[in-house]
């Protein structure tokens, strides 16, 4: 995948429904004018084609030094995290010839056969590792695995996600900035609000002008309400 990819995932979510515009509550409660579901991302193709954002981000990154290239495995937080590791390791070993391993926890401890609660690549002590998530809304999932990778050994070296919405947490900061605090852990969105906005605005895609006036003053007004 060429690396221009940020413009190509925002019409992807367009053309896929996976960004809408309209009135949304939030997890958070908060009156949203727009949402992002990664759960429509459903079929062999779908997942496919986002794991390759995935990849690029991971490799437009690793290629400004920002991530190490000797990563030993990409790490699916349960359960969303799940098909975008694989997806994103199937991308890399595709796309780019780097040929990593995955794996993701279990919701319940195995108590038969190995056992454990990690499955896919064994992770050993040092080992490097990228996590994958959707959108970073409280950190809930990443805050779960984090002392599990700890546990194992294993170095988070990144957190890579869809969306950075770039809103405020449980303070002042926002829910991406609380995550590098308080795990001193590096995240890296394909895309932010921001490029959202600014790869819509005035933009057509198959034929529609997705972002109007009106949707573009309610998100200008939310983003400065909550951002």
């Amino acid at each position: 995948m060429d690396l221009d990819y940020k413009r190509a995932f925002v019409e992807y979510m367009i053309e896929a429904d996976a960004l809408k515009f309209g009135d949304f509550i939030t997890k958070s409660g908060r009156e949203s004018p727009y949402f992002i579901n990664t759960g429509a991302f459903d079929t062999g193709a779908g997942i496919d084609a986002v794991g390759a954002f995935y990849a690029a981000c991971i490799i437009d990154n690793m290629e400004r030094g920002l991530l190490p290239r000797d990563v030993a495995a990409i790490f699916g937080p349960a359960y969303k995290g799940i098909p975008l590791a694989v997806s994103a390791c199937a991308a890399l070993a595709r796309d780019f010839g780097l040929d990593v391993g995955y794996c993701f926890n279990r919701k319940e401890p195995k108590d038969h056969g190995e056992g454990g609660n990690l499955v896919g690549k064994k992770l050993q002590p040092g080992d490097k590792v990228i996590v994958t998530d959707d959108v970073i809304t409280a950190g809930t999932a990443i805050r779960e695995v984090f002392p599990i990778l700890r546990a194992a050994g294993a170095d988070a070296v990144g957190l890579v996600i869809s969306v950075d919405r770039m809103e405020r947490g449980r303070g002042a900061l926002s829910a991406v900035e609380e995550i590098r605090r308080d795990l001193d852990l590096a995240v890296f969105p394909i895309v932010t609000v921001k490029d959202i906005l600014a790869e819509l605005d005035g933009r057509t895609v198959n034929g529609a002008l997705i972002l109007d006036e009106d949707r573009k003053r309610r998100m200008e007004a939310y983003m400065e309400r909550y951002c």
